[in-house]
């Protein structure tokens, strides 16, 4: 048979053929990390539109620039609007554990970074109508122990970590499911997932309750205090920002994110642009 390097060596010389220059061997390149290193690594390009100048009109790319209104209180339900819309959305997988429910672990796409002092994150639980008290699993925990953590999931163990969405009993911990590795944590309780790169120790900092026009517990928001940092030596870059500042390193950290219904998102593309001066005006 073929061995995998002459395969590899096959689609660089057509990606070559394909797009010339330099362009060509920035795909080639690509092309020959990801393969060797099993990681997807992201390309640097221009931005969309160099030659922009301030006061330059964008307009939508589409033959009818027309937009539709939608009022959610008129929908039969807002969710695969809300998870197709507002895109994509970082993922937080959580490890909770109490002494009531033992130990849990589940991904969050209504999740986000919120502050940097204190360093904080957070994401929203759905409520469960089917649990007794209505919470999921990773509530309850929290709820119990006020604290929990927030690993990042990467690209390189996805299908161990997309397992842990199955509707499980209460009481079975999704570590022992996936096959995912439990780190102990420093300050918090609950295990950390020894295959994320990047892993968050919180403690629970607010807790906001949503309820919908008919007064009913729909969702509950958890703030947490990041209290400490786990990342990835390879990725972590100490004064990446100055001294005393560090950084994680974008490329080979394939963080995922979420789109509309089973669909994950990499980022495989990026650019840079630089904020604009603050007394910047057009001439």
């Amino acid at each position: 048979g073929v061995s995998p390097e002459r395969k590899m060596t096959g689609v660089v010389s057509a990606a070559a053929l394909v797009v010339s220059g330099a362009a060509g061997y920035a795909i080639a390149m690509w092309l020959v990390r990801r393969r060797t290193a099993g990681l997807t690594h992201a390309v640097r390009t221009a931005p969309p539109h160099p030659s922009w100048s301030p006061g330059d009109k964008q307009p939508l790319p589409f033959d009818d620039r027309s937009h539709t209104a939608l009022d959610p209180k008129k929908l039969a339900s807002c969710y695969p609007l809300m998870i197709s819309s507002f895109v994509p959305r970082p993922i937080a997988f959580v490890s909770s554990k109490s002494d009531r429910f033992g130990g849990n672990l589940a991904p969050f796409s209504y999740a986000g970074c919120f502050n940097h002092d204190p360093p904080t994150v957070a994401f929203s639980v759905v409520a469960k109508d089917a649990a007794e008290d209505g919470k999921k699993d990773t509530l309850a925990n929290i709820d119990e122990s006020g604290d929990f953590v927030v690993n990042i999931m990467s690209e390189w163990y996805v299908e161990a970590a997309n397992h842990t969405c199955g509707a499980f009993a209460r009481g079975v911990d999704e570590f022992d499911e996936s096959g995912l590795t439990r780190l102990p944590s420093v300050v918090v309780g609950p295990p950390r997932v020894g295959e994320a790169a990047v892993a968050f120790e919180c403690r629970l900092s607010h807790r906001h309750e949503m309820r919908n026009a008919q007064g009913k517990l729909t969702s509950t928001l958890i703030l947490g205090e990041v209290v400490m940092v786990h990342v990835a030596t390879a990725l972590c870059e100490m004064e990446g920002a100055g001294p005393g500042k560090p950084t994680v390193k974008f490329d080979g950290y394939n963080p995922l994110a979420r789109l509309g219904g089973n669909t994950y998102a990499r980022t495989t593309s990026t650019f840079d642009l630089p904020r604009p001066d603050r007394n910047v005006r057009k001439v």
